[in-house]
């Protein structure tokens, strides 16, 4: 299956300077490692890579050392054996990625997908942070365009292994955009090239699929519910894959989070991400004033 060469396409990646590959639980992973200070951890989610955090990474490194890698089966994360893309199979090799890195995040920051992977390690007891962040978390289905496409995407996935090679040979510029304004979200030029990069690449849109297709919400209830360190909720206002509207039924769960609302979309972090790093450079500093 054609993947991504990081030599060719991943010449102009943002923050390349800070990039190595680490090889962990079977995975070769693409990690970025940047910034002095107490370490966080950043997780991106389906379908997205370490691009995601281009903006809000420098950002952060300023206060904190931050370790991001892309997730199993996306961008430049390749797989030497088979691959378990199911929420149990992304935790335990995310787990086996800190372990090989001798990484204890105080900090962990996920978006989407990234978030509930984080949550089931935590919940767990396998991941023992001071501050857990959600960005837009997708601890429940996708609503709006993604809630209808990635569904059926991923269902054509299980019936056929090429599913992820033809979307790629389909996917263009003019369609990516597409999908991200149906995600509520508007981004520069040289994010949505990237994207654009990302999704007519075989190897990045087959794992973002398998992902989907393999991906079991049956048990977040429970996590939620297990999740007792303090967890601060950024929600994007106009996020019409995960509406804003669902924070509240979050917040059933996790009713010592704290909310944060700002402006953008699902990918909001992208959007605003002064206005994220804000957010949590003031939880983490209200953390540090209570002790």
């Amino acid at each position: 299956m054609s993947g991504l060469d990081f030599d060719k396409d991943g010449a102009d990646w943002p923050l390349r300077e800070a990039s190595r590959f680490v090889r962990a639980g079977g995975l070769r992973w693409h990690v970025q490692e940047l910034g002095e200070g107490p370490p966080a951890l950043l997780l991106h989610g389906a379908a997205g890579a370490t691009h995601s955090w281009r903006g809000l990474a420098p950002l952060l490194a300023q206060r904190f050392h931050l370790v991001a890698p892309d997730l199993p089966g996306h961008a430049f994360t390749s797989a030497e054996g088979r691959l378990d893309l199911s929420l149990k199979g992304h935790a335990e090799a995310l787990e086996a990625l800190l372990g090989a890195l001798d990484y204890k995040p105080r900090i962990v920051i996920g978006h989407s997908a990234g978030a509930v992977i984080l949550g089931r390690l935590i919940a767990e007891g396998r991941l023992a942070p001071d501050l857990f962040v959600c960005i837009n978390a997708a601890f429940f289905p996708f609503e709006g365009a993604a809630g209808h496409i990635l569904p059926i995407m991923a269902r054509l996935m299980h019936l056929n292994p090429l599913a992820g090679r033809l979307f790629a040979w389909t996917a263009d510029r003019r369609q990516v955009a597409l999908l991200i304004r149906g995600m509520g979200s508007q981004i520069d030029d040289f994010g949505l090239d990237l994207y654009t990069r990302l999704m007519t690449a075989p190897s990045h849109c087959s794992g973002a699929l398998e992902m989907v297709a393999n991906w079991d919400l049956t048990r977040i209830p429970d996590d939620l519910r297990r999740i007792k360190v303090p967890t601060l909720l950024i929600v994007g206002e106009n996020d019409k894959a995960i509406r804003p509207h669902m924070v509240d039924r979050i917040r059933t769960f996790l009713p010592h989070a704290q909310v944060v609302r700002l402006p953008g979309g699902h990918i909001v972090h992208e959007e605003d991400p002064r206005g994220v790093a804000d957010a949590i450079a003031a939880a983490w500093g209200a953390l540090l004033a209570e002790t």
